[in-house]
Protein backbone atom coordinates (compact mmCIF):
# COMPACT_ATOMS: atom_id res chain seq x y z
CA UNK A 1 0.00 0.00 0.00
CA UNK A 2 1.19 3.50 -0.85
CA UNK A 3 0.57 6.77 0.98
CA UNK A 4 -0.76 10.06 -0.38
CA UNK A 5 -0.70 13.38 1.49
CA UNK A 6 -2.58 16.30 -0.11
CA UNK A 7 -0.79 19.52 0.85
CA UNK A 8 -1.71 21.98 -1.89
CA UNK A 9 -4.25 24.16 -0.06
CA UNK A 10 -3.57 27.84 0.34
CA UNK A 11 -4.55 28.13 4.01
CA UNK A 12 -6.33 31.47 3.71
CA UNK A 13 -7.94 31.16 7.16
CA UNK A 14 -4.45 31.07 8.68
CA UNK A 15 -3.24 34.27 7.06
CA UNK A 16 -1.03 36.22 7.50
CA UNK A 17 1.15 33.30 8.65
CA UNK A 18 0.46 31.29 5.50
CA UNK A 19 1.47 34.15 3.22
CA UNK A 20 5.02 32.92 3.86
CA UNK A 21 4.70 29.45 5.43
CA UNK A 22 2.61 26.53 4.10
CA UNK A 23 0.11 25.51 6.77
CA UNK A 24 1.46 21.94 6.68
CA UNK A 25 4.78 23.27 8.03
CA UNK A 26 3.31 25.02 11.06
CA UNK A 27 5.00 23.58 14.13
CA UNK A 28 3.01 21.56 16.66
CA UNK A 29 5.44 20.93 19.46
CA UNK A 30 8.82 20.28 17.86
CA UNK A 31 7.54 19.00 14.49
CA UNK A 32 5.72 20.33 11.46
CA UNK A 33 2.13 19.08 11.23
CA UNK A 34 2.84 17.08 8.08
CA UNK A 35 5.67 15.25 9.81
CA UNK A 36 3.21 13.70 12.28
CA UNK A 37 1.27 12.29 9.32
CA UNK A 38 4.42 10.83 7.77
CA UNK A 39 5.43 9.28 11.11
CA UNK A 40 1.99 7.67 11.45
CA UNK A 41 2.20 6.17 7.96
CA UNK A 42 5.67 4.84 8.66
CA UNK A 43 4.40 3.15 11.85
CA UNK A 44 1.98 1.02 9.78
CA UNK A 45 4.64 0.10 7.23
CA UNK A 46 3.82 2.64 4.52
CA UNK A 47 7.12 4.13 3.40
CA UNK A 48 6.41 5.09 -0.23
CA UNK A 49 4.56 8.38 0.12
CA UNK A 50 3.52 10.96 -2.46
CA UNK A 51 2.86 14.55 -1.43
CA UNK A 52 0.61 16.79 -3.52
CA UNK A 53 1.96 20.34 -3.48
CA UNK A 54 0.78 23.58 -5.04
CA UNK A 55 0.89 27.30 -4.49
CA UNK A 56 4.08 28.46 -2.73
CA UNK A 57 4.85 24.95 -1.53
CA UNK A 58 8.57 24.83 -2.39
CA UNK A 59 9.18 25.11 1.36
CA UNK A 60 7.69 21.62 1.84
CA UNK A 61 10.31 20.17 -0.49
CA UNK A 62 13.03 22.08 1.35
CA UNK A 63 11.83 20.77 4.72
CA UNK A 64 11.14 17.11 3.81
CA UNK A 65 13.48 16.52 0.89
CA UNK A 66 13.66 12.91 -0.30
CA UNK A 67 12.31 11.62 3.02
CA UNK A 68 15.62 9.97 3.96
CA UNK A 69 15.79 11.94 7.21
CA UNK A 70 12.40 10.48 8.19
CA UNK A 71 13.08 6.95 6.99
CA UNK A 72 10.64 7.07 4.06
CA UNK A 73 10.75 7.57 0.30
CA UNK A 74 8.95 10.74 -0.78
CA UNK A 75 7.81 11.80 -4.23
CA UNK A 76 5.95 14.97 -5.18
CA UNK A 77 3.27 15.95 -7.68
CA UNK A 78 1.96 19.44 -8.38
CA UNK A 79 -1.70 20.45 -8.37
CA UNK A 80 -1.50 23.51 -10.62
CA UNK A 81 -5.04 24.71 -9.93
CA UNK A 82 -6.65 24.90 -6.50
CA UNK A 83 -9.79 23.15 -7.71
CA UNK A 84 -10.60 20.69 -4.97
CA UNK A 85 -9.46 17.65 -3.03
CA UNK A 86 -10.76 15.32 -5.73
CA UNK A 87 -8.35 16.78 -8.27
CA UNK A 88 -5.53 16.72 -5.71
CA UNK A 89 -5.97 12.96 -5.30
CA UNK A 90 -6.33 12.45 -9.05
CA UNK A 91 -3.04 14.27 -9.72
CA UNK A 92 -1.18 11.29 -8.23
CA UNK A 93 -2.85 8.61 -10.38
CA UNK A 94 0.26 8.05 -12.49
CA UNK A 95 2.30 7.29 -9.36
CA UNK A 96 -0.29 5.25 -7.45
CA UNK A 97 -1.25 3.10 -10.42
CA UNK A 98 -3.24 -0.02 -9.52
CA UNK A 99 -2.07 -0.05 -5.89
CA UNK A 100 -4.39 0.45 -2.93
CA UNK A 101 -3.47 3.65 -1.15
CA UNK A 102 -3.98 5.59 2.05
CA UNK A 103 -4.81 9.30 1.99
CA UNK A 104 -4.27 11.53 5.05
CA UNK A 105 -4.58 15.30 4.81
CA UNK A 106 -1.32 17.07 5.58
CA UNK A 107 -2.83 19.76 7.83
CA UNK A 108 -4.51 17.48 10.39
CA UNK A 109 -3.14 16.69 13.84
CA UNK A 110 -3.94 13.26 15.32
CA UNK A 111 -3.03 11.67 18.64
CA UNK A 112 -1.97 9.00 19.39
CA UNK A 113 0.27 8.31 16.40
CA UNK A 114 -1.15 4.78 16.14
CA UNK A 115 -4.46 6.14 14.79
CA UNK A 116 -3.99 4.44 11.40
CA UNK A 117 -3.56 0.89 12.71
CA UNK A 118 -7.23 0.22 13.42
CA UNK A 119 -8.62 1.66 10.20
CA UNK A 120 -6.20 -0.34 8.06
CA UNK A 121 -7.10 -3.56 9.86
CA UNK A 122 -10.80 -2.74 9.52
CA UNK A 123 -10.46 -2.00 5.79
CA UNK A 124 -8.75 -5.33 5.18
CA UNK A 125 -11.25 -7.24 7.30
CA UNK A 126 -14.19 -5.75 5.38
CA UNK A 127 -12.44 -6.17 2.02
CA UNK A 128 -13.82 -2.73 1.26
CA UNK A 129 -13.31 -0.77 -1.95
CA UNK A 130 -12.99 2.40 0.11
CA UNK A 131 -12.93 3.20 3.82
CA UNK A 132 -13.28 6.58 5.44
CA UNK A 133 -12.16 7.61 8.91
CA UNK A 134 -14.89 9.51 10.74
CA UNK A 135 -15.58 11.06 14.12
CA UNK A 136 -18.38 13.00 15.81
CA UNK A 137 -18.19 16.52 14.44
CA UNK A 138 -19.24 19.72 16.18
CA UNK A 139 -19.23 21.92 13.05
CA UNK A 140 -20.51 20.05 9.97
CA UNK A 141 -19.95 23.11 7.76
CA UNK A 142 -16.23 22.23 7.71
CA UNK A 143 -16.54 18.51 6.87
CA UNK A 144 -18.06 15.94 4.58
CA UNK A 145 -20.82 14.35 6.63
CA UNK A 146 -21.97 10.75 6.15
CA UNK A 147 -25.28 8.94 6.31
CA UNK A 148 -24.35 5.65 8.01
CA UNK A 149 -26.06 2.38 7.15
CA UNK A 150 -25.90 -1.15 8.50
CA UNK A 151 -22.61 -2.99 8.94
CA UNK A 152 -20.51 0.20 8.76
CA UNK A 153 -21.59 0.95 5.18
CA UNK A 154 -21.88 4.57 4.02
CA UNK A 155 -25.26 5.16 2.36
CA UNK A 156 -24.76 8.80 1.37
CA UNK A 157 -22.53 11.83 1.94
CA UNK A 158 -23.04 15.59 2.00
CA UNK A 159 -20.19 18.08 1.69
CA UNK A 160 -20.15 20.79 4.38
CA UNK A 161 -23.89 20.89 5.14
CA UNK A 162 -25.60 23.13 7.65
CA UNK A 163 -26.30 21.68 11.09
CA UNK A 164 -29.96 21.28 10.12
CA UNK A 165 -29.20 19.42 6.89
CA UNK A 166 -26.44 17.13 8.14
CA UNK A 167 -27.37 13.44 7.69
CA UNK A 168 -25.65 12.49 10.99
CA UNK A 169 -23.08 13.69 13.50
CA UNK A 170 -20.34 11.61 11.85
CA UNK A 171 -18.00 13.46 9.53
CA UNK A 172 -14.85 12.74 7.61
CA UNK A 173 -11.62 13.71 9.37
CA UNK A 174 -9.26 13.52 6.43
CA UNK A 175 -8.37 9.79 6.42
CA UNK A 176 -9.28 7.59 3.44
CA UNK A 177 -8.28 4.22 2.02
CA UNK A 178 -9.01 3.62 -1.67
CA UNK A 179 -8.45 1.14 -4.43
CA UNK A 180 -7.83 2.41 -7.96
CA UNK A 181 -11.57 2.69 -8.72
CA UNK A 182 -11.61 6.10 -7.03
CA UNK A 183 -9.72 7.54 -10.02
CA UNK A 184 -12.48 6.49 -12.43
CA UNK A 185 -15.02 8.09 -10.09
CA UNK A 186 -13.06 11.36 -9.93
CA UNK A 187 -12.95 11.46 -13.76
CA UNK A 188 -16.75 11.47 -13.73
CA UNK A 189 -17.08 14.04 -10.96
CA UNK A 190 -18.43 17.49 -11.80
CA UNK A 191 -17.66 20.70 -9.90
CA UNK A 192 -19.64 20.79 -6.68
CA UNK A 193 -19.42 22.77 -3.42
CA UNK A 194 -17.63 26.12 -4.03
CA UNK A 195 -17.17 25.14 -7.67
CA UNK A 196 -14.49 22.60 -6.74
CA UNK A 197 -14.09 18.91 -7.55
CA UNK A 198 -15.00 17.40 -4.19
CA UNK A 199 -13.65 14.02 -3.13
CA UNK A 200 -16.98 13.55 -1.36
CA UNK A 201 -18.80 13.61 -4.70
CA UNK A 202 -16.41 11.04 -6.18
CA UNK A 203 -17.03 8.74 -3.21
CA UNK A 204 -20.78 9.14 -3.76
CA UNK A 205 -20.27 7.95 -7.34
CA UNK A 206 -18.52 4.84 -6.00
CA UNK A 207 -21.47 4.25 -3.65
CA UNK A 208 -23.97 4.66 -6.52
CA UNK A 209 -21.92 2.24 -8.64
CA UNK A 210 -22.35 -0.44 -5.96
CA UNK A 211 -18.85 -0.46 -4.51
CA UNK A 212 -18.49 -1.22 -0.81
CA UNK A 213 -17.66 2.07 0.88
CA UNK A 214 -17.27 1.76 4.64
CA UNK A 215 -16.63 4.05 7.59
CA UNK A 216 -14.56 3.54 10.71
CA UNK A 217 -14.87 5.79 13.74
CA UNK A 218 -11.42 6.98 14.80
CA UNK A 219 -10.74 7.30 18.52
CA UNK A 220 -8.29 9.73 20.02
CA UNK A 221 -7.72 13.41 19.38
CA UNK A 222 -8.19 15.05 15.99
CA UNK A 223 -7.69 18.74 15.24
CA UNK A 224 -8.08 20.17 11.75
CA UNK A 225 -5.47 22.96 11.70
CA UNK A 226 -7.59 25.29 9.59
CA UNK A 227 -7.66 28.36 11.82
CA UNK A 228 -5.34 30.11 14.25
CA UNK A 229 -7.57 28.97 17.10
CA UNK A 230 -7.20 25.31 16.06
CA UNK A 231 -3.44 25.75 15.66
CA UNK A 232 -3.25 27.02 19.25
CA UNK A 233 -5.47 24.13 20.44
CA UNK A 234 -3.14 21.54 18.92
CA UNK A 235 -0.08 23.03 20.61
CA UNK A 236 -1.90 23.37 23.93
CA UNK A 237 -3.08 19.74 23.74
CA UNK A 238 0.40 18.42 23.01
CA UNK A 239 2.01 20.49 25.77
CA UNK A 240 -0.41 19.04 28.34
CA UNK A 241 0.31 15.38 27.53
Amino acid sequence: MKGLIPAAGRGTRLEPITLAIPKELLMVGDKAIIEYVIDAMKMVGITEITIVVGWRKHAILDYLGSGERLGVKLSYVVQDKRNGLGKAVFSAEHIIGENPFLVVLGDNFFYPKTFLKDILAFHQEKKADATMGVAEIEDPTRHGMIKPGEDSIIVDMVEKPSVENSPSKLGCIGIYIFNHNIFNAIKRTKPGFNGEYQLTDAIKIMIDDGYQVCYKEIKGKHIDIGTLEDFRKANAYLSNL
